[in-house]
């Protein structure tokens, strides 16, 4: 019994190994779309015109980047709209940053869990590479839930947590109690194409 448990657990190590910070991309062409998808966080409410983080990604990456950001939409609102958006724009890669108006509604963490891992699969399905952006709780921790990097090690995703946490808790980064100012999108800007660096796919 004691070495079935000593498997499953150097499975489990193996997991989270190979997913997150170190999990992999493919290369993006240069010519390849990039579908941002989210809420506000997405969208840049708090900043002006051209200030949101997909807009600033795009010209650090080089490529050209849809930004798909709904402000004030639920995790199950977004999971309806996502494969319209998929099939029109036929990205290479999406990146996920959602759950943040489940958190602040009290809707619970199951179903924006839930919720997030069907909108991986629909990207998955149509052969759409996945990054995700964890979203703080808005509690006293002001971290992201567990939720996340269960997902991210469950799909193998390359995953960015702790820059929102960070934008959060600084008042010098924030425009309100939850949305970042232009410096606080510019510096999730720079953590996702970092990570996107470290997978591979930049």
């Amino acid at each position: 019994m004691r070495g079935f448990l000593n498997i499953g657990l150097c499975l489990f190590l193996l997991c989270l190994w190979g997913c997150g910070p170190s999990a992999k991309l493919p290369p993006l062409p240069g010519e390849a779309k990039v579908l941002a998808f989210g809420d506000s966080l997405t969208y840049g409410t708090g900043a002006g015109s051209g200030q949101s983080y997909p807009d600033l990604l795009g010209g650090m990456i080089g490529r050209d980047i849809v930004n798909a950001g709904i402000p004030g939409e639920t995790s199950a609102e977004g999971l309806v709209r996502l494969p319209e958006l998929l099939d029109e724009y036929q990205p290479a890669l999406l990146i996920l940053c959602h759950g943040g108006n489940d958190f602040l509604r009290n809707l619970g963490e199951k179903g924006a869990e839930d919720n997030l891992r069907a909108m991986v699969k629909l990207a998955r399905e149509r052969g759409v590479d996945v990054v995700l952006i964890a979203v703080p709780s808005f509690g006293l921790t002001l971290s992201p839930p567990d939720l996340y990097e269960r997902i991210a090690g469950e799909f193998a995703l390359p995953i960015e947590t702790g820059t929102l946490s960070r934008i959060i808790r600084d008042p010098g980064l924030k425009s309100d109690s939850v949305h970042p100012n232009a410096a606080g999108y510019k510096l999730l800007a720079e953590a996702v194409a970092e990570r996107l660096k470290a997978a591979g796919a930049i």
